[in-house]
């Protein structure tokens, strides 16, 4: 499909693709955001997508905000200061909001800079994979601002405190290499390797069971933010589910009978 984000379906894997390299993939801007709004939303409702791969065309993942239109105080940059509050909270803090709470598990693929907002986004994702092009820049405070996406919560969570406030204070870049050892990326790979790598990620997770992947994310997700106590609560209402799928009665025949099993999500 045409337009800021591409869509593309293979199987139970889709992939999408930020597609506006000449501005080197800003996603402040409206189109952008429905885009990935809307991709997330389509994800959720068919449960034949098992995982989700977020990529990018160019030289770049994603410059986040687009410093002309902060420049010219145009788009979502504009306005009173209640108005900019305004066009944050239902502008691009719908982003965070989507993938959070995407259903199915997703993997940036980052090939290029990440910076600002464009490094969030890659956080939003639940597992990362670099390109040896690929560089990391929590540069907000560089440009006098805040991260307005939830960079301030995401970072912290990925990568530790400590090295999240070290890349905030500076805004200084951070290579793939440093950001495999910092755990802020799951592998790094030669350019040219990259969506081959995402993909083969991708099959060994879409392999596994549709709804116990989904159940499994949302407890990943609560346990981010609730206690023990409500997590085990959590985990014995969807363990009762899951005992009566019939995908986990062919993983346990499968398992019993030494073969492969033949999920269907069921």
């Amino acid at each position: 499909m045409s337009g800021p984000v591409r869509i593309d379906r293979s199987g139970d894997i889709v992939v999408w693709t930020l597609d506006n390299p000449a501005a080197r993939n800003p996603i402040s801007d409206p189109e952008t955001v429905a885009a990935l709004e809307t991709a997330v939303a389509e994800a959720d409702r068919d449960l034949g997508v098992r995982v989700a791969i977020l990529t990018a065309t160019g030289t770049a993942f994603s410059a986040g905000g687009n410093i002309k239109d902060m420049r010219d105080r145009a788009g979502m940059f504009g306005g009173s200061p209640a108005e900019l509050y305004r066009n944050y909270r239902h502008g691009i803090q719908r982003i965070p909001k989507a993938l959070y709470h995407c259903e199915v598990p997703t993997i940036a693929a980052v090939n290029g800079p990440a910076v600002g907002a464009g490094c969030d986004l890659a956080m939003m994702c639940d597992i990362r994979i670099a390109a040896t092009s690929a560089t990391f820049a929590e540069s907000f405070v560089r440009l006098g601002i805040v991260p307005g996406d939830g960079g301030a919560w995401l970072l912290s969570r990925a990568i530790g405190p400590a090295r999240a406030a070290e890349m905030a204070f500076t805004g200084e870049p951070i290579d793939a290499a440093t950001a495999l050892d910092w755990g802020l990326v799951s592998a790094v790979v030669a350019p040219d390797r990259l969506l081959e790598a995402a993909h083969d990620l991708a099959t060994r997770i879409a392999r596994q069971p549709p709804h116990a992947l989904r159940m499994t994310k949302r407890l990943l997700r609560t346990a981010e933010n609730h206690s023990l106590d409500s997590v085990l609560d959590l985990s014995a209402a969807m363990q009762a589910a899951a005992h009566h799928t019939a995908d986990h009665a062919e993983a346990v025949a499968a398992m019993l009978g030494r073969r492969e099993p033949r999920f269907t999500g069921g």
